[in-house]
């Protein structure tokens, strides 16, 4: 939405420039593709939100900068604010829900939701929280958190601030979320292990083989 086209910062304030910026990306698209997978670069676009003109019915929300970035990109992600994150009346940081609208690489149209804190970033300890109360093994009643049957906060503000201020706590439930919601490598079996010994000890023979014949073809 920032890219600004040389003639506008020429020309004058109530020029028109129809397109100009559509054209713009078009081109520099073309220009950026195939040097982006040559150097094996990730290139990221920070764009915003407008208004269509006239739109009675579906989503008058669209991204400036016409529909090339749309169909080159393989990942876009729409990030919005969905709440204010409180502690007492301050306002300390946003919810915040990203959903990814498409997805050349994995399926589409997941959702994640998370909190931001001003001055420090993405929380950690909030993402905890919310999987816990979510898997159950945090509590929830009412406003306030409970842990292992423990009373950890009133309200997710206080209860962030808890893990942040208890790390074994957070890293125990971390823990825990792992074992349950990453996968888990496959066992194998006495089978499994026979067979790979049985493909290894071939592979060996086939290349004792090749050096003994080609130790006989240096002979003669």
């Amino acid at each position: 939405a920032a890219l600004t086209p040389k003639a506008e910062i020429e020309g004058e304030m109530g020029d028109s420039h129809v397109g100009l910026q559509a054209r713009l990306m078009s081109q520099a698209l073309r220009k950026l593709t195939s040097n982006i997978k040559k150097s094996n670069t990730m290139c990221i676009f920070i764009n915003q939100i407008r208004m269509k003109i006239g739109v009675m019915f579906g989503n008058p929300e669209t991204t400036t900068g016409g529909n090339a970035l749309k169909f080159y990109s393989s990942v876009r992600l729409d990030i919005r604010r969905t709440g204010a994150l409180k502690e007492g009346d301050e306002v300390v940081g946003n919810e915040t829900r990203v959903k990814v609208v498409k997805n050349k690489v994995a399926p589409p149209f997941k959702e994640a939701n998370f909190q931001i804190l001003y001055g420090r970033g993405i929380s950690k300890e909030g993402e905890l929280i919310d999987l816990g109360v979510k898997h159950k093994m945090v509590d929830k009643a009412g406003a306030w958190y409970s842990y292992n049957g423990d009373k950890i906060g009133q309200g997710k503000a206080n209860s962030m601030k808890f893990m942040q201020e208890n790390p074994d706590i957070a890293n125990e439930l971390e823990g825990r979320l792992r074992e349950l919601l990453l996968a888990k490598p496959v066992k194998k079996t006495k089978e499994d292990r026979a067979a790979e010994k049985a493909a290894l000890a071939e592979k060996e023979s086939k290349s004792t083989s090749k050096a003994g014949l080609d130790d006989d073809l240096s002979l003669t």
